[in-house]
């Protein structure tokens, strides 16, 4: 339920009886009062409850916020969330400690964890956001890696003249690699297989 009226022998009883059946907090929605109260005469008589009509924002980054919450929750553990808006969207960076099993093999249990971020954040809105999800910007040493690599390996084709395949790697990965070497004179990048195990060819021009 994302609305709904409520009633309450007041206004304010009425606006909490609404946000407890729609699980949610005071900042978190919008109330239209659509009838005050009334008090009656003597012993009640002609007293009317308060009605009001409450609606749940929209709002991609509380419901992304809320989300990460429910996972640092269910592992029992406490994280700072850091945002910084771009051209791309918006990143929420985490940050604390052990944060090895949000992270997982190579970043993969982070981008299952975006990949349902961005669903669940978008699921109500007409104007979806997109989130790059990261912690203490494993993103951004992960991609310095594989450009590193991929430079090192570029340099093996040339003086072996052999391709290399490189293991599997997801989409945003394989991108990385071939964005580096996209200019390269030498060598030229091209993507084979099938998803979870696509993987890249590194070979001469």
């Amino acid at each position: 339920m994302r609305k709904g009226l409520f009633t309450g022998k007041t206004t304010e009883e009425a606006i909490q009886e609404g946000l407890k059946q729609l699980k949610t907090s005071l900042n978190r929605v919008k109330v239209e009062i659509i009838e005050e109260e009334k008090k009656g005469i003597l012993f009640g008589i002609g007293s009317k409850d308060a009605k009001v009509e409450i609606s749940i924002i929209d709002d991609p980054v509380m419901e992304a916020n809320e989300f990460l919450q429910n996972v640092f929750q269910a592992l029992g553990s406490e994280y700072d969330v850091e945002r910084a808006d771009g051209e791309d969207g918006i990143t929420l960076n985490i940050v604390g400690n052990d944060l090895g099993i949000l992270i997982g093999r190579r970043g993969a249990t982070l981008d299952a964890l975006q990949y349902l971020l961005n669903i669940v954040a978008n699921r109500y809105t007409d104007k979806p956001e997109r989130f790059t999800l990261d912690a203490e910007n494993f993103r951004s040493r992960r991609k310095k890696t594989l450009q590193q690599l991929s430079s090192r390996i570029a340099l093996q084709v040339i003086k072996t003249k052999k391709s290399v395949t490189l293991e599997p790697m997801t989409s945003l990965e394989r991108k990385i690699i071939h964005m580096h070497l996209q200019d390269h004179p030498k060598v030229k990048t091209t993507s084979e297989g099938e998803d979870p195990k696509r993987y890249v060819i590194i070979s001469l021009k």
